[in-house]
């Protein structure tokens, strides 16, 4: 279905270096990117342009515009949301999705990637001693940094600052006109090797996936698309919040598979209870 066939991986943050090797092995296609594509159009990090929709959304379009913009009728885009973790509040967290929209066999295939391995920060400075702090923490300078005004000031911004001669230029620069300076990490892909793999590990969730075909009628992408919860307690065999089963659906004919125990176990630790712990 795939073999042989062009990708165009729709990006202009370089996210075709961990994307590129892992879906041209597994499908055995020609990946390729073009440089007039402006996905900043649909949304910014750093807030100058807010997006409008929702991150399945964006990565949608985000394939449509560079199809349309090339006449290639496969393609792979990624957009990725930064903040609270959606079940462990006080932690932040990465959310990526990539989007694999094929038109020639009208598939459309999403994958998704949690992680709570980002640096993702952002504090108001007014001494270089917390600029040496946030900088550390931030994995500076192999991460690169993003400084401006105020966290809702976008008049004067700096951008994939990534060594230290230009971020104290900066940082003295903001200070002497404004007496601080709000910095945050540039999460932008090509500067944020911590978020590339999360990028990676969705690539390789999404093309397993891709992989996975419909028992019934063979289409791809024949993945989760549900979950129970219930699986009962070891103890008292009340049901507990955890996972009993998994759903499968086919976004063609609708066949539904439902896989139990995907943990590989049938009951659950006492301590997951509500019941036995309340």
């Amino acid at each position: 279905m795939f073999e042989g066939r062009k990708l165009l991986i729709a990006t202009k943050h370089e996210k075709e270096r961990v994307i590129a090797p892992i879906i041209a092995k597994e499908l055995g296609v020609k990946c390729f990117v073009v440089t007039n594509l402006d996905t900043d159009e649909l949304g910014t990090f750093t807030g100058e342009i807010e997006r409008k929709e929702d991150p399945i959304t964006t990565a949608k379009k985000k394939c449509l515009m560079a199809m349309e913009l090339t006449n290639c009728d496969m393609a792979i885009a990624s957009e990725g949301s930064f903040g609270s973790h959606p079940s462990i509040f006080f932690a932040d967290a990465d959310d990526e999705f990539l989007c694999f929209i094929d038109k020639k066999n009208n598939l459309e295939i999403v994958a998704r990637e949690l992680s709570l391995d980002t640096n993702f920060s952002g504090a108001v400075i007014i001494s270089k001693q917390e600029l040496d702090e946030f900088a550390e923490r931030a994995k500076f300078p192999s991460h690169a940094l993003i400084a401006r005004k105020g966290i809702n000031d976008f008049g004067e911004i700096e951008k994939g600052i990534n060594d230290w001669e230009k971020l104290v230029e900066v940082y003295n620069h903001f200070i002497e006109l404004y007496g601080s300076v709000y910095i945050e990490t540039d999460m932008r892909a090509m500067y944020n090797p911590t978020r590339m793999k999360v990028i990676e590990s969705a690539a390789i969730k999404l093309v397993n996936k891709i992989n996975s075909c419909c028992p019934n009628c063979n289409t791809p992408g024949f993945g989760i698309t549900d979950g129970k919860r219930g699986l009962p307690c070891e103890w008292c065999r009340f049901p507990t919040r955890s996972t009993l089963s998994h759903i499968y659906t086919c976004q063609k004919c609708f066949y539904v598979k439902e896989e139990m125990h995907p943990n590989h176990k049938e009951s659950e630790d006492p301590m997951y209870c509500d019941n036995c712990n309340p």
